[in-house]
C-alpha cells in the first residue's frame, strides 16, 4: 500500500497481464510494487502507476435524491430527516451509452474515494455511471432499506435492486444502450445476488457483471477484519493510545517535510519515510476502520428499529439530540455482537432460520454458487494476498468460475484497483 525503476518494462506487460488466466499472473509479470498486503490495502497504488482519469470538471455529473418509501415496520426519528430520501450520483454521457451501476463497499457512501475512482475510469471510457451507497451505510439504511438490518445478502440485494429501478425511473430521457454492474468488497458480494435477482425480474438484463475483491465466506471476512483491531502494537500502553502514536508519527513526518500537504500520494510517501507504520500498526489501523463501520451499523440499526440495545427505547431523539454517548457504547460492539444481538434474531424471525452455520451459508457466495458457475457474464477479480480471504476461499472461486477468475498475486484488499494493469483489465472485460 519500493518502486520498480524499469517503468518501460512494466508498461510492456500491461497488455499481457490483463489477458492471462489467474494461475499465469505471477509477481514478476504483474509488476505491482507493494508486496505487503496491509500496506497495499492502506496506500493503494503509487500515483505514477495509476491510469489517466478525467478531471471532475470534464464530467457531466450531479447528485440526486429519490424517495423510495420502502414497506417497513419502523418510523424514522426526527434526527434522520436529511436522509429520508436515497442519494446517489449520476455521471451522464452526451448521447446513448452503456450504463454501469457501482455498489460501494462496507459502510461507504456513494461519493467516497473508490466509487469516485471507478466512476472516472468508466466515464472516461464512455459509460454512463451510477454510484450507490452500501446497504451498510447509515444513509442507505435509513432511506432505502426495508429492515435497516444489513447482512442478510438477499434482502440487501433486493433493496439495491429497488434502488436501481428508482434511479432508472427518475431519468426516463437517459439514453442507455445496455446495463452493466460492478461492486467492490462487500458491494461485490451484493452485486452477485443482484445479478441473480435480475435473471427473474428482468429490469436490466445486465450484459456483464464484475465482482472486485468479494468476500467468499462473509463471516470469515468480517472475523479476519475484526481480529486486526486486537493486534498487539509496540509502544502502546495505558498512557499512549494507538491514535496518539499515529498522530505523533504524522507530526514528525510533516515537520521533516517542512509543510503540510494532504493528497493521494500522502500515505505512499509516508510509508517510505522514517515514520512508516509497522505491520502491526497497519493491521490495527485497518481493523480500527472496520470496527468504526461495524459499530455504525449496529448503532444505526438499533436506533432505527428501536431495539433498545444501545439507545434506550424511551430516550427522546430529536434533531439536536447528542448521540455521542450512544455511539461510544456502540464502539464496544464488534460485528459478532451485531450478528448475535440484531442480525440473527431478525433472520430467524423472518426466515424461520436455524443455526449460525446456515446463516453464514445463505449470506455468502456459496448461496449463488450454481448461478456463478453457469453465468458466463459474471467475472471475479481478486488478490491472492487479500486479508479478507480464508482457507478454501480461493479454491471455491477457482472451481466455481474457472477462467472467469482473474487472480492477482498482490494488492491486499482492493489496494490495486487503481493500478493500470487492473484498470485496463476492467475496461477490457466490460468491452467484451
Amino acid at each position: 500500500m519500493p518502486y520498480f525503476t524499469r517503468l518501460l518494462a512494466l508498461l510492456g506487460c500491461l497488455g499481457i497481464a490483463s489477458s492471462l488466466s489467474a494461475a499465469d499472473i505471477d509477481v514478476a509479470s504483474y509488476g505491482y510494487p507493494l508486496i505487503n498486503p496491509f500496506e497495499a490495502t492502506l496506500v493503494t497504488t503509487p500515483p505514477e502507476l495509476r491510469p489517466e482519469l478525467p478531471a471532475d470538471s470534464a464530467i457531466n455529473q450531479s447528485d440526486y435524491r429519490v424517495r423510495l418509501r420502502p414497506e417497513r415496520e419502523f418510523e424514522l426519528s426526527e434526527n434522520f430527516w436529511p436522509v429520508t430520501k436515497m442519494g446517489y450520483r449520476l455521471a451522464e454521457q452526451s448521447g446513448e451509452a452503456p450504463l454501469i451501476f457501482i455498489i460501494a463497499g462496507t459502510g461507504a457512501h456513494y461519493a467516497s474515494s473508490t466509487p469516485e475512482y471507478l466512476k472516472k475510469l468508466f466515464y472516461g471510457a464512455g459509460y454512463h455511471v451510477v454510484q450507490l451507497s452500501s446497504p451498510t451505510s447509515y444513509d442507505f439504511m435509513t432511506s432505502a432499506s426495508r429492515f435497516a438490518t444489513p447482512g442478510i445478502t438477499r434482502d440487501d440485494a433486493d433493496d439495491l435492486y429497488r434502488a436501481m429501478q428508482a434511479v432508472r425511473a427518475q431519468h426516463p430521457r437517459l439514453q442507455v444502450s445496455e446495463f452493466h454492474l460492478t461492486g467492490y468488497s462487500l458491494g461485490a458480494l451484493q452485486a452477485a445476488f443482484v445479478s441473480e435477482l435480475d435473471e427473474t425480474r428482468r429490469s436490466f438484463n445486465f450484459k456483464r457483471v464484475l465482482l472486485l475483491n468479494p468476500p467468499v465466506n462473509l463471516y470469515t471476512s468480517i472475523t479476519n477484519l475484526d481480529r486486526l483491531v486486537q493486534t498487539q502494537v509496540e509502544g502502546i500502553d495505558n498512557g499512549t493510545t494507538f491514535y496518539q502514536l499515529v498522530l505523533d508519527k504524522l507530526t514528525r513526518y510533516f515537520q521533516a517535510k517542512g509543510y503540510v500537504e494532504i493528497n493521494d500520494a500522502l500515505l505512499y510517501d509516508f510509508q517510505n519515510s522514517r515514520e512508516q507504520l509497522s505491520d502491526e500498526q497497519m493491521a490495527m489501523l485497518i481493523g480500527a476502520v472496520f470496527r468504526f463501520s461495524s459499530s455504525d451499523i449496529a448503532f444505526t440499526s438499533d436506533l432505527v428499529n428501536r431495539r433498545g440495545l444501545i439507545t434506550p427505547i424511551s430516550y427522546p431523539i430529536e434533531e439536536g439530540t447528542s448521540l455521542t454517548p450512544f455511539f461510544k457504547r456502540a464502539l464496544q460492539c464488534n460485528f459478532d455482537c451485531y450478528l448475535t444481538e440484531q442480525l440473527i434474531p431478525m433472520w430467524r424471525a423472518r426466515y424461520d432460520g436455524g443455526s449460525l452455520a446456515q446463516l453464514i451459508d445463505q449470506v455468502s457466495l456459496y448461496a449463488v454458487a450454481d448461478y456463478l458457475k453457469n453465468s458466463s457474464k459474471i467475472a471475479v477479480m481478486h488478490n491472492a494476498d487479500d486479508v479478507i480471504l480464508g482457507p478454501g476461499d480461493l479454491g471455491f472461486l477457482r472451481r466455481t468460475l474457472g477462467e472467469r477468475l482473474t487472480l492477482y498475486p498482490l494488492g491486499g484488499h482492493c489496494g490495486n484497483l487503481n493500478y493500470r494493469v487492473n484498470s485496463d483489465a476492467m475496461l477490457e472485460f466490460f468491452r467484451g
